[in-house]
C-alpha cells in the first residue's frame, strides 16, 4: 500500500535558484499507457557465457583433476586479480576460501572451485544483491554515476520494468549541463508514455528535481527517477551540486531520495571501485547498477564493489533492448563467472 504526502502549499526550494523558470512538464504523449512487463527473468539475469577470460582461466587452474596445491591457490590470486577484484578484496576472498577447502576436507581442484564460487555468492548476498523495494509514494530515485556508464539508458530500462508492474511515474532531466542528455531523457518518456520534467539547458538542477518532486506529489505518482550529470571523481564542485539536489528533494520529501543508485560500467575494472567509493562518500549511493556486464570478460568489480564498500548490485545490464535490465542475482553471477 503506498502512502499519499499531503504538504501545506508548495514553497521554494531553499537551494534552487529563484530566477530560473518553472519547469516544463511534458504531459504523457498519446501511446501504449504501459509497457509490457520485461520479458527476462531474474533467474540467470540472461547472461551469455563467454568462452575466454575469467572463467577460462579458473577452468584451467581448477578443472586439471589434479589435487590443489598452495600454488593452485597463487594461481587463483592472480586470476582474481587479474579480473579486476582487486589486491584487497582478493587476499581476503582467498583467504576465506582456502579455510573453507580445508575444513571441508577438499582435496581437488574442483573442491577449491567449490570453495571460492561458494565464497563470491555468500559474500554477494550478504550485503542484500538484487533487493530492490520501490517503497512509499512519492518514491524518489536518484542516478549517479559519470558519462559512458549508460546511465540514462539505464533510467529508461528501470522505468519500463517498474511501467510494467503498473507503477505511475515521472522522469526528470536534472543533467542540465549536457543538452544532449535532456532530449535523450525526453525521447525514452515519449517511448515509456511517461511525463518528462525538464528545464532549458544550463539551469538548476537542483530546481529541475524540486519541481519534479512537486509534479510527482501533484499527480499522486507512485516515482520519480532523476537523471543528474555526469560527475567525475576528482570534480568536487560536481559533487557539490549533487549533495545540494539531495538537500532539495530532502526538504521537500523528508527520507527521500529513497534510493541513490550509481551506474557504473563493469567493463572500467579498478577505476570503478574508485567511482563508488567517491560516490558512496559524497552521495549516500545505496545501491549499485552494473552496466555492460554481457560485454566484458572480467567482471571482478562487481565483487570488489560490493565487498569494499558494502553497497548491493541491485540490477545488471545485460543488452541493448529496453527489458535488458535484470535484478541482480548472485549465484547467477557466480555461475556465469566461472563459465568458460
Amino acid at each position: 500500500m503506498f502512502w499519499r504526502r499531503r504538504d501545506e502549499p508548495v514553497a521554494p526550494a531553499e537551494d534552487a535558484e529563484p530566477a530560473e523558470p518553472s519547469a516544463v512538464v511534458e504531459d504523457e504523449p498519446p501511446v501504449a499507457a504501459t509497457v509490457p512487463r520485461p520479458a527476462r527473468e531474474a533467474r540467470g539475469m540472461g547472461l551469455r557465457t563467454r568462452p575466454s577470460g575469467f572463467g577460462a582461466r579458473l577452468r584451467s587452474i581448477l578443472g586439471t583433476g589434479e589435487p590443489a596445491t598452495e600454488a593452485t591457490w597463487d594461481d587463483v590470486e592472480e586470476a582474481l586479480i587479474a579480473a579486476d577484484v582487486g589486491a584487497t578484496t582478493t587476499l581476503e576472498l582467498v583467504d576465506a576460501a582456502r579455510e573453507r577447502f580445508r575444513a571441508s576436507g577438499g582435496r581437488s581442484g574442483e573442491d577449491a572451485r567449490r570453495a571460492l564460487a561458494t565464497e563470491i555468492r555468500d559474500r554477494l548476498a550478504a550485503v542484500g544483491s538484487g533487493a530492490f523495494e520501490l517503497g512509499g509514494a512519492p518514491s524518489v530515485i536518484l542516478f549517479v554515476g559519470v558519462n559512458g556508464t549508460g546511465k540514462t539508458t539505464s533510467i529508461a530500462k528501470l522505468a519500463a520494468r517498474l511501467k510494467g508492474e503498473g507503477h505511475s511515474l515521472a522522469l526528470a532531466a536534472a543533467d542540465t549541463f549536457r543538452a544532449a542528455a535532456v532530449e535523450q531523457l525526453r525521447i525514452w518518456g515519449e517511448q515509456l508514455g511517461a511525463p518528462v520534467i525538464a528545464q532549458r539547458p544550463g539551469a538548476d538542477p537542483g530546481a529541475v528535481a524540486f519541481d519534479a518532486v512537486v509534479a510527482a506529489e501533484s499527480r499522486g505518482l507512485d516515482a520519480v527517477l532523476v537523471d543528474t550529470a555526469g560527475r567525475l571523481q576528482n570534480k568536487q564542485q560536481l559533487m557539490d551540486e549533487l549533495a545540494k539536489i539531495r538537500r532539495v528533494i530532502e526538504r521537500r520529501l523528508p527520507g527521500q531520495p529513497r534510493h541513490v543508485l550509481l551506474v557504473l560500467d563493469a567493463t572500467t575494472g579498478q577505476n570503478g571501485l574508485l567511482q563508488a567509493e567517491a560516490f558512496s562518500r559524497e552521495a549516500g549511493v545505496t545501491g549499485i547498477v552494473l552496466t555492460k556486464l554481457d560485454g566484458t570478460a572480467k567482471g571482478g568489480v562487481a565483487l570488489a564493489v560490493a565487498d569494499r564498500l558494502g553497497v548491493p548490485i541491485v540490477f545488471a545490464g545485460v543488452g541493448e533492448e529496453i527489458e535488458a535490465l535484470a535484478p541482480f542475482d548472485p549465484e547467477a553471477f557466480v555461475e556465469w563467472l566461472f563459465a568458460e
